[in-house]
């Protein structure tokens, strides 16, 4: 892990992904961020799509005000793109799992399509 030279830190993806609330989190997004979301609700011909820190705020706080922990598996950085995966645990044992391609520009993720699944 480490920095590229766009300036995208993975530590602090790690501190943003495994803290209290998505603040660290969202500092990473530009402005115009676009993140495509797919899971067993919002398939691949119809991902949830959220536009801007705005809308990837209101998504954050939802998931960081829920009883879980959050955890960065792993995390590979090339040049402008990185790819990284997500691990989750709800207080009663139930697991998620995420995988994300992003794209940075100036070192801010500017757009990430998340891949995830849950215990059922």
């Amino acid at each position: 892990m480490g920095t590229t030279g766009s300036g995208f830190d993975a530590d602090t993806l790690r501190r943003g992904i495994e803290g209290n609330t998505g603040n660290i989190l969202l500092s990473l997004y530009a402005d115009d961020a676009e993140i495509r979301i797919v899971d067993r609700n919002t398939q691949p011909s119809h991902p949830k799509v959220l536009h801007g820190r705005p809308d990837i705020a209101e998504m954050l706080d939802d998931v960081y005000g829920r009883d879980m922990t959050h955890k960065l598996d792993r995390c590979i950085i090339q040049g402008d793109h990185a790819a990284f995966t997500e691990s989750c645990e709800y207080a009663d044992g139930v697991r998620v799992m995420s995988e994300s391609m992003i794209t940075l520009r100036d070192g801010k993720i500017t757009e990430q399509i998340m891949i995830q699944a849950w215990d059922e």
